[in-house]
C-alpha cells in the first residue's frame, strides 16, 4: 500500500513540476502566461488519470491553483487572492479533478469486478475439467488393480503385463496432469501472473524436448525446423518445454490419422514464433473459438479420446504464454490437420547481448 502511495505522490509532483517548468519556459518565450491555467488543468486531469482515488487529484488541483496564482499571475511571485475570477478558476480545477477521479475510480472498480468474475469462472471451469479428466483414468487404475488382486493368478502373463502397462500409462498421464496444475499455481492468478525469464538458446530447448518426445513416443514421426541463425529467447525454460510437450502429445493422441508432426521455430522482428502442426483430422470449427477455455461443456468432443480431454492442458499452456506476454492461437490447415502456435517477445534480447 505504501508503495502505491509513494508512486502516486511521485506521479503527482512530477506532473506539477513538469507543468511548472513548461509554463516558465513558454512565459520566457512569449512574455505572458495566459496558457498556464489550461496547462495546469491538463496536469490535474493527468494526475487523476494515473493515480488512485481522489486525494492526489484534489491535491494537484489545489497546488495547481496556488502555483498559477503565485508564479504566473500579476504581481508575479506573490500571492494575490483578490483577483477577479480566481474563485471560479479554483472551483473549475477542483471540479475537473473530482469528476475525473470519480469516473476513473469507477472504471477501475468495474474492471476489478470483471477480472474477479473471470477468475471465478476459470476456477469453476478448471474444477469441472479436473473432475471430468481424472475420473476415467483413476477408475481404470482402480479396476485393473482389482482384477490383478482378485484374479491375478488366473490370468496369463501377457494379460497381466497388459493390465500393468495400462496402469503405468494412466499413472504417467495423471503425473503430467498434476504437472499442469502445478504450473497454474506457479504462474499465479491471471491478474498478477509473472514468470522469471532468462535468455535460453532455442537449439538447446528444442533438442532437449525432441529427446524427451522420442523417448515417450518412439513410433511417432517428428520433424524439427529451427532458424539457421543463433536465437536466444527470454523465457522460463521449464514452463515453455511443458507447453511444447503438451502440444506434441496432443498432436500424437488427438490427430488420429497424422503421419507427420512438425515442430518449428521462426523469428519475426519482435517475437519468436513456436508452432506444432500435424496432418491429422483437425479441429471442428465450433470448438476453435473455445479451445483454450479449459473445458468443453455439454458433451464429449472430437478432441477427446474418451479418456482424456485436452482442454486442461491447452488452458494451462495459454496461461503460461500469456504470463510470458505472448499470444497463443490454433487453426486448421487447408491441406488437413491443425497447427498450434504461440509467440514469445524478444524485447529483453538486446539487454542480454550487451
Amino acid at each position: 500500500m505504501w508503495k502505491q502511495k509513494l508512486r502516486d505522490g511521485v506521479v503527482t509532483f512530477a506532473l506539477l513540476g513538469a507543468t511548472t517548468l513548461l509554463c516558465i519556459l513558454m512565459q520566457s518565450v512569449n512574455g505572458n502566461a495566459n496558457f498556464a491555467q489550461i496547462l495546469f488543468v491538463l496536469a490535474v486531469f493527468l494526475t487523476a488519470r494515473f493515480t488512485h482515488g481522489y486525494l492526489w487529484g484534489i491535491l494537484s488541483s489545489l497546488i495547481g491553483v496556488l502555483l498559477v496564482n503565485f508564479v504566473f499571475t500579476y504581481p508575479y511571485w506573490e500571492f494575490n487572492f483578490t483577483l477577479s475570477g480566481y474563485p471560479i478558476t479554483m472551483i473549475c480545477m477542483l471540479a475537473v479533478s473530482v469528476i475525473t477521479s470519480s469516473l476513473i475510480t469507477q472504471n477501475k472498480n468495474q474492471e476489478l469486478t470483471r477480472l474477479e468474475m473471470e477468475r471465478e469462472k476459470m476456477k469453476s471451469n478448471l474444477l469441472r475439467a479436473v473432475s471430468h479428466d481424472l475420473r476415467t483414468p483413476l477408475t481404470s487404475i482402480s479396476g485393473a488393480c482389482s482384477v490383478l488382486l482378485e484374479s491375478g493368478e488366473q490370468l496369463s502373463r501377457p494379460e497381466q503385463n497388459k493390465l500393468l502397462s495400462d496402469i503405468r500409462e494412466e499413472a504417467d498421464w495423471l503425473i503430467r496432469m498434476v504437472e499442469n496444475l502445478l504450473s497454474v499455481t506457479r504462474i499465479g492468478e491471471e491478474k498478477t501472473a509473472k514468470v522469471v525469464k532468462t535468455p535460453e538458446p532455442v537449439e538447446e530447448i528444442v533438442a532437449d524436448l525432441s529427446g524427451k518426445f522420442k523417448k515417450q513416443f518412439p513410433k511417432s514421426p517428428l520433424t524439427v525446423v529451427i532458424p539457421e541463425d543463433f536465437l536466444m529467447v527470454p523465457m522460463d525454460a521449464v514452463l515453455i518445454e511443458q507447453v511444447l510437450m503438451n502440444l506434441l502429445e496432443n498432436a500424437v493422441i488427438h490427430s488420429k490419422t497424422a503421419t507427420k508432426i512438425v515442430l518449428s521455430v521462426s523469428r519475426t522482428q519482435d517475437d519468436a514464433v513456436f508452432s506444432v502442426s500435424d496432418n491429422g483430422v483437425g479441429i471442428d470449427k465450433e470448438h476453435l473459438l473455445h479451445i483454450f477455455d479449459g473445458y468443453f461443456s455439454g458433451k464429449e468432443t472430437p478432441l477427446s479420446d474418451g479418456k482424456r480431454n485436452m482442454g486442461i492442458g491447452l488452458s494451462v499452456c495459454n496461461a503460461i504464454i500469456r504470463a510470458h506476454k505472448g499470444k497463443m492461437s490454433a487453426e486448421n490447415l487447408k491441406e488437413g490437420g491443425c497447427r498450434f502456435s504461440f509467440t514469445l517477445p524478444l524485447e529483453e534480447e538486446k539487454h542480454y547481448e550487451q
